[in-house]
């Protein structure tokens, strides 16, 4: 019967008080060789606490104002709230501040992470075998919290001799299942088993775990703990509600090519269902969306659109050449793959008997049309989807009600072009508030 499988972990006592230019392999290998313990072993592996890294290597900032050493590490802000700050730091690891750690450090300083700690991993365990002839694995660990649970616990920014993760896609379950998505974080699980000895405040930076040798590899056989940042492509949460409602405004822009990649109808839902979500007046929901889904629907309207514009043309006495030239710049709606058309609906408007106040009624209705209309844009963004929005369908609206059987109350508000963006849209220049805001 074999024998059921068991790992050992210890902390390293002895270690000093870490300064700049320090090695630290020959600091953990005296304290490996310390009296009572059991030394080191091929197959073991060492778990560092990362703030003794960046202690050897110098990573010591004097920075009365610790904000700025934040945003210094800083490449991305993730959420905001209050003075709190989750962030993409350099390393690409998203954490709260950066990984600008003030704990355990003289007053007025802060330490920030290694510059590269995969590449300290490697110096501290080619520093090991030399010092004391072993092949072992070293994890450089740092602490964060994680989404939707509550406390931290300790991760790995830094590997070497490690295999970071052990990938079990294409194998099956004890059940015969098989397994498609499961890749275990072999390092993270190291580097919390390491904390549980080490802890947070003990002065015990170093943890040995024994028993796993299938873990340890020889050089050059495992990828660094760089590999186990997600990229952006994959990550579904990389920002924080606040932040992705900003970037999905940013990211609104008039879309003037499309691939012909089809559009999701659901994703033109979801925008509808926040479109609908807009402030109107008097309780009322004065608004609704055509979504023209098939090219039979979409070139019938722009056809007889067309044939409108073409006769207001030639009334107002231009040339056929200059109709043509019009015509050809109006043809962005042709070009993508989905149109919608929002129309207003003022039912429940007041009725006045003066001009003014009917005027006024019926502007308060535009006003929410254009917010309806605003959020639909912004939520197409946040799906990814690009938009145009024109208003030729306010120039011929009993053509367009015409034409997609609309009830005589609909008021069709322009067309959204929405399809994928055929290229990304060049930067937007940053634009200051001041010019547009008057404070009485």
């Amino acid at each position: 019967m074999s024998a059921a499988p068991e790992y050992r972990v210890w902390a390293l006592p002895g270690i000093p008080e870490v300064r700049p230019g320090d090695d630290l392999a020959k600091l953990i290998a005296g304290a490996a060789l310390g009296e009572g313990l059991p030394g080191l072993a091929d197959g073991d592996v060492l778990v560092v606490t990362s703030k003794i890294v960046s202690k050897a290597e110098g990573r010591i900032l004097a920075a009365e104002d610790r904000e700025a050493a934040i945003d210094a590490e800083t490449v991305r802000l993730v959420a905001r709230r209050g003075t709190l700050r989750v962030v993409e730091n350099r390393l690409g690891l998203v954490m709260a501040a950066a990984g600008v750690d003030a704990s355990n450090t003289r007053a007025g300083t802060v330490l920030l992470l290694p510059e590269d700690p995969d590449a300290s991993a490697r110096r501290i365990r080619e520093g090991l075998r030399e010092a004391l002839g072993v092949d072992v694995g070293v994890v450089v660990t740092d602490t964060a919290g994680r989404p939707w649970r509550k406390g931290v616990t300790d991760f790995a920014i830094g590997a070497a001799g490690v295999r970071v993760a052990d990938d079990l896609r294409g194998g099956v379950d004890a059940y015969g299942n098989p397994l498609v998505a499961t890749v275990v974080a072999t390092v993270d699980e190291l580097a919390a088993a390491g904390d549980l000895v080490k802890g947070k405040a003990g002065g015990l930076p170093v943890a040995v775990v024994r028993g796993l040798p299938h873990v340890v590899t020889e050089d050059g056989e495992a990828e660094g703990a760089r590999w186990l940042v997600r990229p952006a492509v994959d990550d579904m949460f990389r920002l924080g509600t606040s932040e992705a409602v900003k970037e999905a405004v940013s990211l609104r822009r008039t879309v003037r090519e499309f691939t012909d990649d089809p559009v999701d109808p659901g994703a033109v839902r979801r925008a509808v269902a926040a479109a609908v979500t807009a402030p109107a007046p008097h309780h009322t929901t004065p608004w609704r969306f055509v979504l023209l889904e098939s090219e039979e629907s979409r070139t019938r309207l722009l056809d007889a659109m067309r044939d409108a514009w073409v006769a207001d043309l030639r009334a107002d006495g231009l040339s056929e050449d200059r109709i043509a030239r019009r015509v050809r710049r109006g043809d962005l709606l042709r070009k993508a793959p989905y149109l919608a058309v929002p129309c207003l609906v003022t039912d429940g408007a007041h009725d006045y008997p003066d001009a003014r106040r009917s005027a006024a009624e019926r502007e308060m209705f535009v006003v929410a049309a254009g917010a309806a209309v605003q959020n639909f844009l912004v939520t197409l963004a946040s799906e990814r989807l690009g938009s145009a929005w024109v208003s030729s369908t306010m120039f011929c609206r009993e053509v367009v009600r015409d034409v997609l059987a609309l009830p005589e109350g609909w008021d069709p508000m322009g067309a959204v072009a929405i399809g994928r963006p055929a290229a990304l849209p060049a930067a937007r220049p940053a634009r200051a508030p001041d010019p547009f805001v008057t404070v009485r």
